[in-house]
């Protein structure tokens, strides 16, 4: 019976025919028996009726044509437009079992073979519906390849091919449908509360790092949600120190604001370090989403946060990171500039060529005060509101304030407006919860294998140097390949530099001025200790030597290697050599099943192997099949026991964690359902769309109602004078014409 329920290729062709008296360990095994051989005969069979005893054992069963009896009427087939085929046609055809309790066999006590149809040709007998059944290994094929985002056509070419063709897979394309409809209906079978619970749940038993967090409102239901799993705390911990905050839409059935942390690695690659699900963008729900996320990352503060211009997530930075600068995304604010200004700055640049210089030219707070004053006056923009609101936000925008702060070299949140377009890659507003973040981890795994691949050309490729200088070669060794070519730019500008003068600092003795011409005149201060600091701020800003302090170092202080202090390890190949606490303060491993999955990949390798080689001669498939089916049966029993001494074993443990997991056991009362808009609604028209539309409306009401020709008569005739409650928009003929005659 194992080789007919594998499906063997060429059984069908030589299956018994039933005879009273057979007998069978099973009921199931009868089945199989007989399905088989209808299979092979082209009928396809049900289960019909059954007795049991009554400690439910089935003591009799009888097996039908799948054409037996005839279907019942539907009262609601006129209203069916196009209803099913009538498949019944009364058949006899059957095999009866019974239990023989002397023996404990099932024994064939009745069997017709006679059908009053048609039976189906041989070639397509895969296609009766006894003969369907998806395997456990096909499910889990059909599983990776759903999670992986592939279409259901495509997923289901690709396996048929792997099996040999569609004919031999034992399921047809709609019962891969039907299965992933019902896999998506078990996976919300606790509701959207409970599945995503679970969720949270079973990622924190195979890691206990992965931290989660819900809110609740009065009501005890979920408001907000966030999550972190032990990789993005891993990557918050060497790269935390300049996150970049933004929400977007769209992403999932109740349109909930999905907010995400987002930062850069030492290879300028994007990295997550937390997720949350929204319920609203109030400043409660960002200032609980900002403790727990301070809190899953062990309360390390962030130096640097970006954000947009919301007003709401400003007063939560302040109010839980209130020592952390909190920057402006410059692009956010060009776009509200071109929102509010672009009818005002009418020229060559427009509104970026006015605006633009505050953002990176003006470098002194005076120098940009004067600018500014100048730029009111010339437009006579004094009372624009806009502008006052972002000059007063200056400091959190401006160059002349934004310098002294650290930022990696990040200017705006456009780096997570790139994630989120990646998300509509890969989410869609149809996911359910356990899909939605399901696919998002597709795209984390998308976005870590990026970095896996620029480790790899760091371990491989040698780095191009420009100029074969120590310098160079052992910053090379040092930095990763973009953070290097970062600082080779800088050192070959400094080439084409030179030092103009050299002055004692009047305030500190032992300092000195080093003045160098470039774009503008720069100022390399060197103090006593041999430190140095640019006038240009680069390295306090992005953390990599600027061309002017390289040309001190070279020219005035003959230094060919780069001095320790000014190579961040944040930007080294080594960025990531220290372990990783998470907030209860356990050494967290990023993948606790990397060595099983190493395992499985090797296994996954050899048995392709032999399945390709096997397949070419029948005894070295049956071979196989012969030693695979023992090889499983040894494996299932080395498993079952060690399930069975490890249960022994965590027993008591489980009690003990079992009290205090009940303790802080979270139960809301469901998910708290924002107000979905209808999608039908029209659509969201643009300002200049609202500006036409309001210019022809007064347009429409200033040349009035217009009255043909042809009826001006009739209406003399009638009205020979103009009655109060005819409207005052008639046009200028109409009032022509009802005008009293002087």
């Amino acid at each position: 019976m194992e080789d007919l329920e594998m499906g063997v290729p060429g059984v069908d062709d030589i299956q018994p025919k039933p005879v009273i008296v057979m007998e069978f360990d099973s009921e199931s095994a009868a089945y199989d028996f007989y399905n088989f051989y209808g299979g092979s005969m082209g009928f396809s069979i049900r289960k019909n009726n059954a007795a049991k005893s009554k400690s439910g054992e089935i003591t009799s069963r009888t097996f039908v044509c799948s054409k037996e009896g005839h279907r019942k009427h539907d009262k609601r087939d006129y209203q069916t437009k196009n209803p099913r085929a009538e498949t019944r046609t009364d058949c006899d055809a059957l095999m009866a079992i019974k239990l023989i309790r002397q023996i404990g066999k099932y024994r064939v006590t009745d069997f017709v073979d006679i059908h009053n149809h048609p039976l189906v040709p041989s070639d397509l007998a895969h296609m009766l519906p006894s003969r369907r059944k998806i395997s456990a290994s096909q499910c889990v094929q059909i599983d990776l390849a759903h999670d992986s985002g592939i279409p259901l056509r495509s997923s289901y070419d690709l396996i048929g091919k792997e099996a040999g063709g569609r004919e031999c897979l034992g399921y047809l394309k709609v019962d891969q449908k039907n299965y992933l409809r019902t896999r998506r209906q078990n996976m919300l079978a606790f509701g959207e509360a409970g599945s995503i619970l679970k969720y949270f749940q079973d990622q924190a038993l195979q890691n206990p790092s992965f931290f989660h967090a819900v809110q609740l409102d009065c009501e005890e239901q979920i408001t907000n949600i966030f999550w972190a799993d032990p990789k993005m705390i891993i990557d918050y911990a060497h790269f935390g120190d300049v996150v970049t905050f933004d929400t977007t839409f769209k992403l999932n059935r109740e349109n909930r604001p999905f907010a995400v942390f987002i930062g850069f690695n030492n290879h300028r690659e994007v990295i997550v370090f937390g997720a949350a699900l929204m319920y609203n963008e109030t400043a409660d729900s960002f200032i609980w989403l900002f403790e727990t996320f301070l809190e899953a990352m062990s309360n390390k503060h962030p130096q640097t946060i970006f954000t947009d211009q919301d007003a709401a997530m400003a007063n939560a930075v302040s109010f839980v990171m209130p020592n952390v600068y909190h920057r402006l995304c410059t692009w956010h604010m060009m776009q509200n500039a071109l929102k509010h200004m672009n009818s005002i700055f009418r020229g060559p640049g427009g509104v970026r060529e006015v605006l633009g210089k505050f953002l990176y030219e003006y470098e002194e707070d005076e120098e940009f005060v004067m600018a500014w004053n100048a730029m009111l006056n010339e437009y006579n923009l004094y009372s624009n509101t806009w502008l006052q609101r972002i000059f007063d936000l200056r400091e959190k925008w401006a160059r002349p304030y934004v310098r002294w702060a650290w930022s990696a070299g990040m200017k705006s949140t456009q780096l997570s407006e790139s994630f989120n377009s990646d998300l509509k890659d890969y989410l869609r507003s149809n996911h359910n919860w356990v899909q939605f973040f399901t696919h998002f981890e597709r795209l984390l795994d998308e976005k870590r294998y990026k970095e896996r691949e620029a480790e790899y050309a760091l371990s491989y490729k040698l780095p191009k140097i420009k100029v074969s200088v120590k310098m160079l070669i052992e910053a090379g060794k040092v930095y990763t390949k973009t953070i290097f070519e970062e600082f080779q730019e800088e050192y070959v500008d400094a080439l084409e530099l030179c030092i103009t003068g050299r002055l004692d600092h009047l305030q500190e003795p032992d300092c000195i001025l080093y003045l160098i011409a470039a774009d503008r005149l720069r100022q390399v201060k060197r103090d006593g200790d041999g430190n140095l600091s640019c006038s240009c701020r680069l390295f306090e800003m992005r953390g990599v030597l600027c061309s002017h302090a390289i040309k001190v170092l070279k020219d005035a202080m003959n230094i060919m290697e780069i001095p320790s202090q000014y190579i961040l390890k944040r930007w080294t190949r080594v960025a990531r050599a220290e372990v990783v606490q998470d907030y209860r303060g356990r050494d967290i491993e990023a993948d606790p099943k990397l060595e099983k999955n190493t395992r499985y990949k090797s296994l996954c390798s050899l048995f392709n192997k032999i399945a390709s080689r096997a397949s070419e001669l029948k005894d070295t498939y049956e071979v196989s099949i012969e030693q695979g089916t023992k090889l499983l049966q040894t494996v299932e029993g080395m498993l079952q026991i060690h399930s069975s001494c490890e249960t022994v074993g965590m027993g008591e443990s489980k009690e003990n964690q079992g009290c205090a997991d009940n303790e802080n056991a979270i139960k809301p009362k469901g998910l708290k359902k924002r107000i979905v808009y209808d999608r039908r609604r029209r659509r969201i028209r643009s300002s200049v769309e609202k500006a036409l539309a309001v210019t022809r409306q007064k347009r429409s009401s200033s040349e009035g109602v217009q009255v043909p020709p042809h009826m001006l008569q009739y209406l003399l005739s009638q009205c020979p004078q103009l009655p109060n409650s005819m409207p005052a928009t008639w046009n200028a003929a109409a009032a022509a014409c009802f005008a009293p005659s002087q």
